[in-house]
């Protein structure tokens, strides 16, 4: 049991985001009205996703250090986790910009720029299919996903906070919504981070423990 705790932290915080999404009472906001319950879907999506491409950085440069093929497989599976919940963050995030903002795309810096994130490791996947010798394509995954995390940061904080957005949040503030917001809506959406998040490293456990029965002999 202690071993799973997190496993069952993960399924009570997720029960807990389900039901309060559904019966929690929505504060009168001007367009949103009961869209605002998304909050609890699309914003948590974004954490999850930086944080799996921050872990994937930090084994990428893990491996670069020690050279250990285990630590690029743990790397590019969070950046698949990343990926996946980056995809869901932004269809989400789409279908409350058709409610709130007329359209689901208009060219906002924040819409803008999580779309060139999710293409830059994109990218990522790319240069990994195109390298036939493993060891070379694990090196360069590596430093590439480094670079890829560096220009994260500027795409979705710095840059757009320059410019005029629709988007609450643009502000380089990014966590500053957490407090601002109605004290109902931090009673979810605070859990909603760490269940999303905890989901995220269950999904890459199951991925990371099918290679290691896969290929047994690379994480020896």
């Amino acid at each position: 049991m202690a071993k799973y705790w997190w496993k069952i932290l993960c399924a009570l915080l997720l029960l807990y985001i389900f039901t309060g999404g559904i019966l929690l009472p929505v504060p009168a906001i001007p367009k949103l009205n009961e869209s605002a319950r998304n909050l609890f879907y699309h914003v948590p999506m974004w954490y999850v996703m930086i944080t799996c491409f921050l872990v994937s950085s930090i084994y990428g440069l893990k491996f670069l250090r020690k050279n250990q093929i285990k630590d690029d497989i743990v790397s590019r599976e969070f950046v698949n986790v990343g990926i996946a919940f980056g995809c869901f963050g932004m269809l989400t995030g789409m279908e409350w910009a058709n409610i709130a903002w007329g359209a689901p795309w208009s060219n906002d810096p924040k819409q803008v720029g999580a779309a060139l994130c999710l293409l830059t490791y994109f990218a990522y996947l790319v240069l990994r299919n195109s390298v036939k010798d493993p060891n070379k394509e694990a090196r360069l995954a590596a430093v590439y996903n480094v670079f890829a995390f560096a220009l994260l940061v500027p795409l979705l904080f710095i840059i757009p906070a320059h410019f005029k957005s629709l988007h609450p949040g643009t502000d380089s503030k990014p966590f500053e919504a957490l407090y601002t917001q109605a004290a109902s809506f931090r009673k979810l959406s605070i859990p909603a981070m760490f269940g999303w998040i905890l989901l995220g490293v269950w999904i890459f456990d199951l991925r990371y423990r099918t290679k290691k029965l896969e290929n047994p002999e690379l994480f020896v």
